[in-house]
């Protein structure tokens, strides 16, 4: 599991931002805004990981309540934020199930 405790900065390609913004009308800054909020899940992107790059996928919410999936990496310090788009209904259920299991701690 992935500990985000460390993290002191975000990195962005420039093409990245544009992307997310065009394509899912995600801004940088709302996206970054998933990693500050609670409850946050999680877990590793085995599928898309290689042996240079571990990637990980974060299921939360931004300041406004709106539900995204991230596909990231970490190094060090730093968030390199791969992709971002709105949960799929799948996604947001195993998100809910976490929130009520989370709640009821």
């Amino acid at each position: 599991m992935i500990k985000l405790t460390d993290v002191l900065k975000f990195e962005w390609d420039e093409g990245n931002i544009y992307k997310n913004l065009i394509k899912h009308n995600v801004t940088d800054f709302e996206a970054e805004s998933v990693f500050f909020n609670r409850p946050i899940l999680l877990v590793n992107d085995k599928k898309h990981s290689t042996t240079s790059e571990k990637r990980y996928i974060a299921l939360g919410k931004t300041n406004k309540g709106r539900k995204l999936f991230i596909s990231f990496t970490k190094k060090n310090d730093k968030v390199r934020i791969i992709s971002v788009r709105d949960m799929a209904a799948l996604e947001r259920k195993h998100y809910e199930e976490h929130e009520r299991k989370r709640q009821n701690i």
